[in-house]
């Protein structure tokens, strides 16, 4: 038994100086796993850039000239019947953009959170439109007639209305993902737009009074008066605003790609919707493909 001790702690002795000896592998302490790791790019900090590219604007002029109709029909029963009249469509325009940016992004794991201000010049993204319509109002509402008496107002609008574009500044928030070199990115803000915006209605205005009557026999006759003019809604309106900031918001997706070290490439669209600027309605598109440098 003593014998059987005695061998058993020489082999154990053996194998422990034998362990000793043994190189130290990376497996051992599980080093492999980080060659399957993921190598990961810092998009951490302050950036800035510029950008070029292409803008497609869509302008409703459909309502531009109703303040300025409401205005030549205040006060008359011809307000409400005029009120709603679309003299003129929308139209579309195309132009190059030119920009730069400004940002910060903050990263935890592959998520990534970032605040960016953006200002884009835009080259001739301007357009205008002209229309007119034209309707017989019979006894408008509100009117006080004598029995008997048809009111007839012909009444005659022709408008035209422009827009122009000029230069944006956006204040956005970014979010993305750390796809390592690559970072897609989806971002929505506010918008603040410089825009000329001008409008034009004339009005031309007629009336002719019909009378019924019932002759000696019972028959009921209209007899059809004169069309004379109505100066006071037969009048010119316009309105003309320059550099009119205009507040909007905006919203879109992009990406990043990093080429060497802090500089990255950018690609992105945009869509901006503007509020109403004198009842004219303004919407751009915007595709941009830029550079920038991450510090």
């Amino acid at each position: 038994m003593r014998r059987l001790w005695f061998v058993a702690a020489i082999l154990g002795s053996v194998s422990a100086a034998h362990a000793a000896d043994m190189p130290d592998l990376p497996v051992l302490r599980g080093a492999l796993t980080d060659g399957l790791s993921r190598t990961t790019h810092n998009w951490d900090g302050w950036y800035v850039g510029g950008d070029a590219g292409y803008s497609s604007a869509s302008v409703d002029f459909s309502q531009s000239v109703v303040g300025l109709t409401n205005f030549i029909f205040r006060d008359s029963v011809l307000q409400q019947p005029t009120a709603n009249w679309s003299l003129m469509k929308k139209t579309t325009t195309q132009g190059a953009n030119f920009g730069a940016f400004v940002g910060r992004n903050w990263q935890w794991y592959d998520a990534i959170l970032g605040l960016e201000v953006n200002y884009s010049y835009f080259n001739t993204i301007s357009t205008s439109t002209t229309g007119s319509n034209s309707l017989m109002i019979v006894n408008p509402a509100g009117e006080t007639r004598p029995a008997g008496i048809t009111n007839n107002y012909g009444v005659t609008l022709t408008g035209t209305a422009a827009a122009q574009v000029k230069d944006m500044v956006t204040f956005r928030g970014r979010m993305g993902w750390d796809g390592g070199d690559f970072m897609p990115y989806f971002f929505s803000g506010l918008a603040v737009g410089r825009m000329d915006v001008s409008r034009t209605v004339t009005s031309n205005v007629t009336l002719r009074q019909d009378s019924t009557v019932t002759d000696v026999f019972g028959n009921t006759i209209t007899i059809i008066g004169t069309t004379y003019a109505v100066p006071a809604q037969s009048q010119t309106q316009s309105q003309h605003r320059t550099n009119n900031f205009v507040p909007g918001w905006v919203a879109g997706v992009g990406f990043e790609y990093c080429l060497w070290e802090g500089l990255f490439a950018r690609a992105e669209w945009e869509y901006v919707k503007f509020s109403p600027v004198m009842n004219t309605n303004v919407t751009l598109n915007n595709v941009r493909a830029g550079l920038g440098y991450k510090f």
